[in-house]
């Protein structure tokens, strides 16, 4: 039999063998990166929030829930406005992107030269700033603590004008972040503010039992400020030998620049309408009683390790990947849609149980980090509460956050400002009905409404998580984790709770380590081992790779 076929066809389908077999290596060559970029990110983020729960067990020790560690939480927050604005987050939305997609085109040397205008345009902007922000100091606390008094407020002033010039440390080497990532060089990036949070400790380790509270925050103070330098200082050199072409300079002219400067502006204002939203905590925080402010910080350091971990692991190292995506629309849909959703699942398999976890074990977790000196077992029953209220919205965010990064590869940041707007503005009202009239109307302590702030912002949370995943799908196609896969995950939790909780009450009057490690550890196992049994194809494989460790030990 002769076969007899269009000369133009054939060569049209040879074409297409030939193109596509290199692009499916393309993708599982980028899918096994983005794993390896994620497992660096996470290594880093968990070395560095290590780190941090051990300054802040180390600071709970020396301070507990006294006016001075309300003053020290209080006036961080107001440099770190400044850092949040310029830092991570900006850059990872506005320069990343443009400057990945330089690399992938091979441009080298333009991608090097925006890097250090960007650089240049930040050391000027932070530097003013700085300056600004230290004369203007006593407003800024009016501002954000006006519940503060004497003494209390004093210190917060003296607090706020130490920690300003760190803070523009810091955001210069959220700049170097910002190089590095786009190198893939995620390591360095994330575990250099263990070294921020190595020389507090120190500080802490060292004055903490020669002086008074007062003086020990100016001393624990001026530590942030050395260690931002550390931080920086750290990964400079590395910077400096990836992009070799980099030149402080202020031509903003370029075409990648003025990108960049376009993307920077609406998320600018998106991080600065979210730092509105912790604000407005800290303002009603600081009408509560004694100790409040202080443990929403600490609060906040125990939910957002799982957002860290977990969240901004994933979503820092795919959104270089994303952002090199290359192909016509269809193709380029496939592939974010792909990658988005693999994500997601990746995400929930370990957001969903620290979730339960918050609601049902809060108290072990807090006695477990913080329980040790002026920090009594009565104030981890306080953060309890807090810690339920984050677990409401605890997933929400971590999903939002790698949708964010999906707009801001497709250089939509207009889409991810303009609900982060409404998620705080609903926060802003709820946050004052649960925090200030509700606990009184319930027949509650007013300390208990820091809870309702974390609440509040849960269920905001879910609200920004839902219009943000609509609009992406109306653009990629559908995304999202199923019902069905997230019913399995949530069920799984019960599992672990009903055999967590037996052990918690056994074990209610031992050391809280002791307790922590009963409580935790198992209902991790039986979480993981549930989910594998109702078909969780994440937790088969952390099952599979526990088991070969064990039989390697």
């Amino acid at each position: 039999m002769v076969l007899l076929v269009d000369s133009n066809r054939l060569q049209d389908l040879l074409l297409r063998y030939h193109t596509t077999l290199p692009k499916a290596e393309e993708v599982n060559r980028t899918t096994s990166g983005a794993g390896r970029s994620a497992f660096l990110v996470g290594i880093g983020i968990f070395l560095s929030r290590l780190a941090g729960l051990v300054r802040e067990r180390v600071f709970a020790h020396y301070f507990g829930n006294s006016a001075a560690a309300d003053a020290f939480k209080a006036a961080f927050r107001i440099p770190n406005f400044l850092q949040n604005l310029f830092g991570e987050g900006v850059l990872s939305a506005s320069f990343i992107p443009v400057y990945s997609g330089l690399l992938a085109r091979e441009k080298a040397v333009e991608a090097d030269r925006v890097a250090g205008v960007v650089g240049t345009l930040l050391a000027l902007c932070t530097s003013l700033l700085v300056l600004i922000g230290v004369s203007v100091t006593p407003f800024l606390i009016d501002a954000i603590a006006p519940g503060f008094q004497g003494e209390k407020r004093a210190l917060a002033i003296q607090l706020v004008r130490i920690f300003f010039p760190g803070s523009g440390l810091l955001v210069l080497s959220a700049w170097c972040l910002g190089v590095l990532n786009s190198h893939h060089r995620f390591l360095l990036s994330y575990t250099a503010p263990v070294i921020w949070n190595l020389v507090i400790i120190v500080a802490l380790v060292t004055f903490g039992g020669r002086m008074p509270q007062f003086p020990l925050a100016q001393a624990v103070a001026w530590g942030s400020v050395l260690g931002s330098g550390f931080q920086f200082l750290t990964q400079l050199p590395v910077v400096l030998h990836l992009a070799r072409h980099l030149r402080i300079s202020l031509d903003w002219a370029a075409t990648s620049v003025r990108t960049v400067i376009r993307n920077f502006v609406p998320v600018f204002f998106s991080r600065g309408v979210i730092q509105i939203s912790a604000y407005v905590d800290a303002f009603l925080a600081s009408l509560l009683p004694t100790g409040a402010v202080a443990a929403l910080g600490y609060a906040q350091v125990l939910y957002t390790l799982p957002l860290g971990l977990f969240g901004m692991s994933v979503s820092a190292a795919e959104l270089p990947l994303m952002s090199r995506t290359l192909g016509n629309k269809d193709e380029v849909a496939s592939q974010l849609r792909q990658r988005l959703n693999a994500s997601l699942s990746q995400v929930a398999l370990f957001v969903v149980p620290s979730s339960m976890a918050f609601l049902a074990f809060g108290d072990v977790v807090s006695r477990l980090v913080y329980q040790s000196g002026q920090f009594t077992r009565r104030d981890g029953t306080y953060l309890w509460g807090i810690l339920a209220g984050s677990g409401v919205g605890l997933l929400a965010s971590a999903l939002g956050r790698i949708y964010a990064s999906t707009c801001y590869a497709m250089h939509d940041t207009r889409t991810p400002l303009k609900f982060a707007v409404l998620r705080v503005s609903v926060t802003t009202v709820l946050g004052y009905l649960f925090a200030l009239p509700l606990p009184p109307a319930l027949g509650l302590d007013p300390k208990w409404g820091v809870a309702g702030l974390t609440a509040s912002a849960g269920l905001a949370g879910w609200l920004e998580f839902a219009l943000l995943r609509r609009s992406l799908t109306r653009k990629i196609g559908p995304t999202g984790v199923t019902p069905a896969a997230l019913g399995r995950l949530w069920l799984a939790t019960v599992a672990g709770v009903l055999v967590g909780w037996p052990i918690k009450l056994v074990l209610a009057s031992t050391h809280p380590v002791v307790q922590g490690a009963g409580v935790l550890g198992s209902y991790g196992l039986v979480y993981f081992a549930a989910a594998a049994v109702l078909g969780v194809d994440g937790a088969k494989r952390i099952l599979a790779r526990a088991g070969t460790l064990l039989r390697i030990a």
